[in-house]
C-alpha cells in the first residue's frame, strides 16, 4: 500500500502565527520611534539611527516565521523537510537584507528631510 505523508498543516499555522505576532510588535515599535523622531525633529536634536537595532528583534521573529511558513508550503509539494528548508532558508535570508537595506535607506531618507509629501500622522 502506498503511503502519502500528511502535510504539515501545524507547522504552516505556527510560522504564519509567529509571522504575524512579530510583524504586530514590528509594527508598533516602528510607530513609536517614528513618533520619538518626530519629536526630535521638532526640537532640533539630532535624531540618532543607533536605535535601528531595536526593530531587530521583531523583525527576525518576522523573518523565522516567513521562513518556517515559506519551508512547510515548500514541504506539502516535496514531501521532503530537509530540502524544503534548504530552499527557504538562503530565500527567507536573501529578502531580509534586502528588506533591512531598503528600510534604513527610507528611515535615512525621511530623517534627512527627502519626503516632506509624506505625511507620518496618517499612518497613525
Amino acid at each position: 500500500m502506498y503511503y502519502l505523508p500528511q502535510p504539515p498543516l501545524g507547522l504552516l499555522f505556527f510560522g504564519f502565527f509567529i509571522g504575524i505576532t512579530c510583524g504586530l510588535a514590528f509594527d508598533a515599535t516602528l510607530k513609536q520611534q517614528v513618533k520619538q523622531w518626530q519629536k526630535d525633529v521638532q526640537k532640533s536634536k539630532p535624531t540618532d539611527l543607533s536605535q535601528m537595532s531595536r526593530f531587530l528583534l521583531p523583525f527576525f521573529g518576522i523573518c523565522v516565521g516567513i521562513c518556517v511558513f515559506l519551508a512547510a508550503g515548500l514541504e506539502i509539494f516535496l514531501y521532503n523537510r530537509a530540502i524544503s528548508f534548504g530552499l527557504a532558508g538562503p530565500l527567507t535570508l536573501l529578502t531580509a537584507g534586502l528588506v533591512w537595506s531598503q528600510l534604513k535607506k527610507l528611515i535615512v531618507q525621511l530623517l534627512e528631510g527627502g519626503s516632506k509629501s509624506l505625511d507620518l500622522d496618517t499612518f497613525y
